[in-house]
């Protein structure tokens, strides 16, 4: 898992992800960007991230991954992140594609749903809740 402060550098990220992978012999390299739309007047959006959980959760899919032969790699920022940049990036690397394109999926709707980050519209350099665009954690809140 990595982290970084503004929007990724995706070409930088996925070379170097291919490079530590090179001599994996695995047959199906699957990579995700999410990239920030412009909607609703944002110029950016901003992102908190609480590491320790999210961590815990990274490590259950390296080990989920491992069970099936599998890698799962990923990177996130933390901060602001400008409209038509990215923000999350993962990938998966595995012997075979089935693995493959199913666990990236599972994997980035599990993000989508239970990774411990808040969001932010930024509107004129302020920094906005974005409760219309947050998730909900499982388990999380007072009730859980």
């Amino acid at each position: 898992m990595e982290l970084y402060d503004g929007p990724l550098d995706t070409k930088e990220i996925f070379g170097r992800w291919l490079d530590e992978q090179a001599e994996s012999n695995y047959g199906a390299y699957i990579p995700f960007v999410g990239t920030i739309r412009a909607e609703d007047d944002i110029e950016a959006l901003s992102f908190d991230i609480y590491e320790p959980v999210l961590q815990k959760w990274f490590d259950g899919w390296q080990a989920k991954a491992a069970a099936l032969g599998a890698v799962v790699k990923m990177a996130h920022s933390i901060g602001d992140v400008p409209v038509h940049t990215s923000s999350y990036v993962s990938a998966v690397f595995s012997p075979r594609r089935r693995v493959a394109l199913e666990l990236i999926d599972e994997f980035v709707e599990d993000f989508k749903a239970n990774a411990p980050i808040w969001k932010y519209d930024v509107r004129d350099g302020k920094r906005i809740y974005a409760a219309d665009r947050s998730t909900a954690m499982n388990g999380a809140g007072l009730l859980a």
